[in-house]
């Protein structure tokens, strides 16, 4: 039997196109279940119930604060598109890989788990124990494909900011959630059809 040496591991880097359709896929609900499992952890050591944050809101001014971020998040990301070269805004095509020829119920439920795990990590966890501002930043660098960019960085560092500050405003997670859903199944659509 051959005895397993941890230094003989190698690890190697490769691009979005190495990735067929199915890893692709792989790697991105594997990233987002991690995201989930260590945002439960984190808000159990903070001695928080992960579950309390998914309560019904006492009220629906969650959606409008919501709604009315996605919206504008929409807006500026367009402009940008326009007006911004396509370099400076390049994400290495991954979201053109995520999206661009999923069907739309599958372009909505990836949007919908990445706006749960992401959100309950950073602001449901991380957000509580060190604020929006740093947050905000770590959001940003996780979100590595965009850090070559200044321009694409600056968005979503901008983006995660205004997602913390309607947390803090609404007081329920559904607000940034439902903002991070319909901000991702939007663009998403665009990239989608865009191609059609």
């Amino acid at each position: 039997m051959k005895k397993f040496d941890i230094r003989n591991i190698k690890l190697k880097t490769i691009s979005i196109d190495q990735l067929d359709d199915r890893m692709l896929l792989i790697n991105l609900y594997a990233t987002q279940a991690i995201t989930l499992v260590i945002g439960f952890i984190w808000l159990l050591f903070q001695h928080r119930n992960p579950f309390f944050l998914f309560s019904e809101a006492s009220h629906l001014d969650y959606l409008y604060w919501g709604v009315g971020l996605a919206a504008a998040v929409i807006v500026v990301d367009l402009l940008v598109a326009r007006f911004v070269p396509e370099e400076a805004n390049d994400d290495g095509g991954v979201n053109e890989r995520i999206f661009g020829n999923r069907p739309v119920w599958h372009i909505a439920v990836i949007s919908l788990a990445v706006a749960i795990c992401e959100e309950t990590l950073f602001r449901g966890a991380v957000q509580y124990h060190i604020g929006p501002y740093w947050t905000s930043i770590i959001f940003a660098t996780i979100h590595v494909r965009y850090l070559r960019h200044w321009i694409p960085t600056g968005l979503v560092f901008a983006i995660s900011y205004a997602l913390g500050w309607i947390y803090i405003k609404t007081g329920t997670l559904w607000a940034p959630i439902t903002a991070h859903f319909l901000i991702d199944l939007i663009m998403g659509l665009v990239i989608r059809f865009r191609r059609a």
